[in-house]
């Protein structure tokens, strides 16, 4: 869209605005009819550790998205010589799980939990026992189940529970419901129905009597609604939530809220039968939509849905380049004390790209990059852990590779079950989030760990805030009848199928030797996470 065009379609109001809250950064993205990024906005923070819990401020939220907005008005004012005044439509992202609890008034009754918490352990065993459905520790039943069983003085006043998502769109709407991909990381969804088990409310509705729920579960979860259904309207005081100025006019259609799986697969153009995409930042997780349900429950398998309630195997890993990101700091302090400093960016591809230079099994280096529990290797806690036995090869390429197998290695051991066990076959595989910021290496390392093809499109930089911004954009211009996967194939990406890096029976080599070391030393992590 050339400039005269996009500055005709901010004034009329033809845009849409997608908005994400991850783990590091809240990002607002502005799209046009064309689907491209007009403007863009981001804010800085972090979770925060109260009383043992992992968590974050409602009312860093609300700072946080009005300084990523106000960012992007800066923008759109700069960029096209026109203040940002009107929006066509607005989606909201976040992390998905977590148990955000509520009073009838909209209070909220304790700090937000979040996805990184495993104190859920027996709870979701014992959930995932009565349904026959795996039920992960960061799922909201799971937090809420945990109340319950531990008689927390809340639950006495407690209305309704939400995810981030779903709250930051009930304030901007005033409607209480979230898509079908972010509720399939509160309950069970049945994939028919595109809603909650019914079978599974009724039993867990059952297991709580007399644990003082004041009404029935589906009660308490939020509404479910589909990519493309119209999910309510920015009102006046959600204006205001977003831009406390004045300047933005209330009025835009508002798509479900999603999660931030349901995002990167949009993203990514991953929501039909037989794609999967890897989504690598503070957390690495993958997603395989698949043609039917598996055929078992696995505890280190989830199984959520596509926006548009397709199932879909995720396989999810707390962390991922945490721990990479700490020893880049140090090797930056390093660099600005001595007097030759880098860019961030620049530091990043130096440190990923010496990887590739390192030995294909990381000359005998181990690492274990975890900052807190990991359910799929069985871990409560965790605590970032650098091995180097005595014959090894203390390299910087070496170092450097073993810290992107570390963030590799978990999501590995979850996705064999699917290949070895399921007879997964994905037909395209997208890498997307800061791990592939880098050209090539992560993208390289991957196809290697998972022995896959593994695609990285040129709008792999754009994550959640763009993908939220396309489901704004599929509610507010799809044509009638027209599926999400149609729209997204020939409207949003055309011939966009980006680069594709296949596996190298060397890489993949080298990995496996890497993971073999990684299993072996797992008891070792589990007591060095216990002492601290």
């Amino acid at each position: 869209m050339d400039l005269a065009g996009a500055r005709a379609a901010i004034a009329a109001g033809q845009t849409a605005l997608g908005v994400e809250f991850g783990s590091t950064r809240i990002k607002a993205t502005l799209i046009g009819p064309d689907f491209a990024p007009l403007a863009g906005g981001a804010h800085d923070w972090e979770n925060r550790l109260v009383d043992g819990v992992w968590s974050y401020a409602l009312e860093d939220v609300e700072s946080g998205v009005q300084a990523a907005f106000a960012a992007l008005m800066r923008e759109v004012k700069a960029a096209y010589g026109v203040p940002l005044t009107r929006l066509g439509a607005v989606g909201v992202s976040a992390m998905m799980h977590g148990y955000l609890a509520f009073d009838k008034a909209g209070r909220l009754l304790v700090p937000f939990r979040t996805w990184r918490n495993t104190m859920t352990e027996r709870e979701a065993a014992e959930l995932s026992a009565l349904f026959g459905f795996n039920i992960p520790q960061r799922w909201s039943v799971a937090h809420l189940y945990r109340a319950l069983l531990e008689r927390e003085p809340h639950v006495a006043d407690l209305d309704h529970i939400q995810t981030l998502a779903g709250y930051v769109h009930e304030t901007l709407t005033g409607v209480r419901a979230v898509g079908v991909g972010e509720a399939s990381g509160m309950f069970p969804i049945d994939s028919a129905a595109c809603d909650y088990d019914r079978e599974m409310l009724e039993k867990f509705d059952k297991k709580a009597a007399g644990l003082g729920l004041s009404k029935p579960l589906r009660e308490l979860l939020p509404g479910v609604l589909t990519a493309g259904e119209a999910a309510g309207r920015l009102t006046e005081s959600g204006a205001r939530y977003l831009d406390p100025t004045g300047v933005l006019q209330p009025g835009a259609l508002c798509c479900p809220p999603e999660g931030d799986a349901g995002t990167g697969m949009v993203a990514t153009n991953s929501v039909s039968t037989g794609t999967g995409n890897v989504s690598a930042g503070t957390s690495i997780f993958a997603m395989a939509v698949l043609p039917h349900p598996l055929s078992k429950p696995y505890p280190e398998i989830d199984m959520v849905t596509t926006p548009a309630g397709s199932p879909v195997a995720m396989v999810h890993c707390n962390t991922c380049t945490s721990d990479l990101d700490a020893w880049a700091r140090l090797f930056g302090d390093l660099l600005e004390t001595a007097g030759a400093a880098l860019s961030k960016a620049q530091l990043y591809d130096l440190l990923y790209q010496s990887a590739l230079a390192g030995d294909a099994d990381c000359g005998g280096l181990l690492n274990f990059n975890y900052f807190a529990g990991e359910p799929v290797t069985g871990l409560d806690s965790g605590c970032p852990l650098f091995l180097r036995p005595a014959e090894s090869r203390l390299t910087l390429p070496n170092f450097m590779r073993a810290q992107i197998f570390s963030a590799l290695a978990t999501l590995r051991i979850g996705m064999d079950i699917l290949f070895e066990q399921e007879n997964l076959t994905l037909t395209r595989l997208c890498g997307h989030g800061g791990l592939f910021k880098t050209p090539v290496v992560g993208q390289k390392l991957l196809a290697g760990a998972l022995h896959t093809p593994v695609t990285v499109l040129s709008t792999a930089g754009e994550g959640g805030a763009w993908g939220a911004a396309l489901l704004a954009a599929f509610a507010l211009w799809k044509a009638p009848g027209e599926p999400l996967e149609t729209f997204l194939q020939t409207r949003v990406f055309g011939e966009n199928a980006g680069e594709t890096v296949a596996p190298e029976a060397h890489e993949t080599a080298g990995f496996n030797a890497f993971l073999q070391r990684y299993r072996a030393a797992l008891p070792v992590e589990k007591q060095a996470a216990a002492l601290f």
